[in-house]
């Protein structure tokens, strides 16, 4: 008698299972900065059940997401005051990461130091290049001598670390709690409105559908080096009635006509207006990559709203 051959199976193949990792990864959210950053903050806000993870750079916190061991980056864009956070256009069309949120952050700067100094002991006010300036006439003010760092966090740390009086540091109320510092002025910030706009990324799309609440269209486009091409490359957002809150320009490497528009849109690359806005920019662009379309902050709304 012949063998007979297994019958081939029906039952659908058993899901792979996540490895440890993955698991961990699916519960972390990353960021770049020491413990107690704005980012830090931010994280905590949006994702309040995940385990923040602090990276040394911006690259590391993307590669965090792209690698499994984070579920998400939380990066920030640009604020109200400082304008658009150095390098992060060019890397996030590296990075083959989506975006899937935002989140806008009211920056507040806390002056604090050891908890047996005060305003009489302190004489140095360490932190990041931008807090100072943003601080700049409390800190004359109060006759205190900037003195620059990488992080605002991280200046936080030194005071802690250093056990000098004479030291303070312009960080968040997190970076107080988390360094066992003394907050001595609270909101020393020279203005009430700045605000840093963070963008959330993942390693898959998540699915924002048209005709469900104001969405945000991220793309990168490259026109083409003739004349009046972004002029052109612009109109079909007009005649469509798209409204187009962001465009920046960069260059890509060190060749000066070869310049890397960053925009931000009103709308879901599904609404018909949207699509043929899109459709005549690739008339006029060489490259047209679309990094996500997400549901827009409430805080867009909300600003809105106030007065000019």
């Amino acid at each position: 008698m012949a063998d007979r051959k297994p019958k081939a199976s029906l039952a659908s193949p058993k899901p792979k299972r996540p490895s440890p990792r993955e698991q961990q990864g699916a519960l972390r959210v990353s960021y770049q900065g020491e413990p107690g950053a704005n980012s830090h903050l931010a994280a905590r806000e949006v994702y309040p059940d995940l385990e923040p993870m602090a990276c040394a750079t911006f690259e590391d916190a993307l590669a965090a997401v792209k690698g499994g061991e984070a579920r998400y980056a939380m990066i920030p864009i640009e604020n109200s005051v400082a304008g658009r956070v150095a390098d992060i256009h060019h890397l996030l069309p590296e990075a083959g990461l989506h975006i899937v949120g935002e989140h806008f952050l009211r920056v507040r700067h806390q002056l604090m130091a050891l908890p047996d100094a005060s305003l009489l002991t302190v004489k140095r006010a360490l932190s990041h290049t931008q807090a100072l300036g943003q601080c700049r006439n409390t800190l004359r003010k109060l006759g205190l001598k900037p003195i620059p760092e990488a992080d605002t966090a991280g200046s936080a740390r030194i005071v802690a670390e250093a056990d000098n009086p004479e030291l303070a540091a312009i960080a968040t109320t997190l970076a107080a709690e988390i360094y066992g510092l003394n907050i001595l002025m609270r909101d020393i910030e020279d203005e009430k409105h700045n605000t840093t706009r963070f963008v959330v990324l993942s390693a898959a799309p998540e699915n924002t559908v048209a005709g469900n609440g104001a969405v945000i269209t991220t793309f990168l486009f490259r026109v083409r080096n003739v004349p009046a091409a972004l002029y052109k490359a612009m109109g079909g957002f007009a005649t469509n009635g798209v409204n187009m809150t962001k465009l920046e320009s960069y260059q890509l490497d060190a060749r000066f006509v070869a310049t890397m528009f960053y925009a931000d849109i009103e709308g879901h690359p599904d609404d018909a207006a949207v699509a043929r806005a899109l459709e005549e920019l690739s008339f006029f662009s060489t490259e047209l990559k679309i990094l996500g379309a997400y549901p827009a902050s409430p805080y867009r709304a909300e600003t809105s709203r106030l007065p000019d």
